[in-house]
């Protein structure tokens, strides 16, 4: 079920019969969302959307993420600034759909711009919001969920990146293959995650790269 503009379900019949695609209302939204609201309200706590549509599901959470952060950090912009890169970095799409990937990445990031400039103003900076588009463009994906590849004509294994806020303002990226995530977690039956004293699946990354101030995550 994708998740796309909150005022229709359905773009048109022929999309529907040639991709399936309905999208989800704002009140379902949010009642899914509810049932596990401590983690949208986790900061670095992460969220893919398999057919993420234009990105009702996507910017719902991004929406209360930055709401974390405007409560915790808007006395300080740098604080701000690098707790709303994390929330940005947390969420994940998928689509097959070219122009409903171009639609989520900038209905996210005018998201975050609303607030950001809505907190800070002449202050915001143009380097953190080419941040938050580069990011952005690294985890909302055209590809395909069933075949764990990109769509067109060089048709590659999706690669996801890892946004992780490790000391001060310095952050990690690490890609993993979105097919490996899948494959071996099912092989061994393991969580990605687990909880106290249960085992669980650690994933191989296909490429790491140094610690990294935020603001030149999208130099590196």
């Amino acid at each position: 079920m994708s998740s796309g503009p909150k005022d229709k379900q359905v773009v048109s019949k022929q999309r529907v019969a040639d991709h399936g695609e309905v999208y989800t209302g704002a009140r379902e939204v949010n009642a899914m969302l509810d049932l596990v609201r401590q983690e949208t309200e986790r900061i670095d706590s992460r969220f893919l959307e398999p057919a993420c549509g234009t990105g009702n599901f996507l910017a719902e959470i991004l929406a209360r993420k930055l709401g974390v952060v405007e409560t915790r950090y808007a006395g300080s912009q740098i604080e701000w600034e690098r707790y709303a890169v994390l929330a940005a970095g947390s969420v994940y799409g998928i689509d097959i759909l070219a122009d409903n990937v171009a639609a989520c990445r900038e209905r996210l990031f005018t998201l975050f711009d609303r607030a950001y400039t809505g907190r800070y103003k002449r202050r915001a900076k143009d380097e953190v919001r080419a941040v938050v588009r580069f990011v952005l463009g690294r985890n909302i994906i055209h590809g395909d969920a069933l075949t764990l590849k990109s769509v067109g004509e060089n048709r590659q294994p999706i690669v996801f990146s890892e946004w992780s806020l490790v000391t001060g303002s310095l952050f990690k990226r690490r890609d993993f293959a979105f097919h490996e995530l899948i494959h071996r977690a099912n092989l061994k039956q393991l969580p990605l995650y687990a909880e106290s004293g249960r085992e669980a699946f650690i994933p191989e990354p296909v490429a790491e790269f140094p610690l990294t101030h935020f603001l030149k995550l999208a130099e590196a």
